[in-house]
């Protein structure tokens, strides 16, 4: 099987987790910390690192582009800094890119959010080469699938489906 690596924070890795999972094509996923300066981050100690989560997604099954139309409705890009309760640099929304073409899809994904007009605001999430990433400890890698009533703040939210620019201004 060929498969593909993403890299996205939206807040919170559990529920990013719990719903990203469920995805056709997605292979494996698994939670963690990067786009930081803290080597072997930590839930303790993770600096400036954001909570992620680390997508491996077969490219015939779903594109890359599906996976972030899917990212940008189920968390907020455009509070920086935040998603529902959790507040801070950790909670911020990025993309970490693995290759040119992925950051092509990032801008043009971004583009199209901005020009819905469907988001409250326009969209702050942080595009960045994807760099070092830190597994999270074992309680929270399938934290959701564990605990079905635990925190999350992400929901998919069935006004938040992107159109194409193109479909959009018909």
């Amino acid at each position: 099987m060929n498969t593909e690596r993403a890299v996205l924070a939206g807040g919170c890795f559990w529920g990013m987790q719990d719903l990203i999972r469920k995805m056709e094509g997605v292979v494996s996923t698994r939670v963690g910390y990067t786009g930081g300066d803290v080597p072997n981050a930590t839930y303790r100690n993770h600096g400036t690192h954001a909570e992620a989560i680390e997508v491996i997604f077969d490219p015939e099954k779903t594109s890359y582009r599906k996976l972030l139309e899917f990212f940008f409705q189920i968390h907020d890009p455009s509070t920086r800094n935040r998603q529902g309760n959790d507040v801070g640099s950790s909670y911020r929304s990025a993309i970490y890119y693995t290759s040119d073409e992925q950051k092509a899809v990032a801008e043009e994904t971004i583009a199209d959010v901005d020009a819905s007009g469907l988001w409250p605001g326009k969209v702050v999430t942080e595009v960045e080469p994807a760099g070092p990433f830190w597994e999270a400890e074992p309680e929270h890698q399938d934290y959701l699938e564990r605990f079905p009533n635990g925190y999350s703040c992400h929901i998919a939210r069935p006004n938040w489906v992107l159109p194409r620019r193109s479909e959009a201004a018909a």
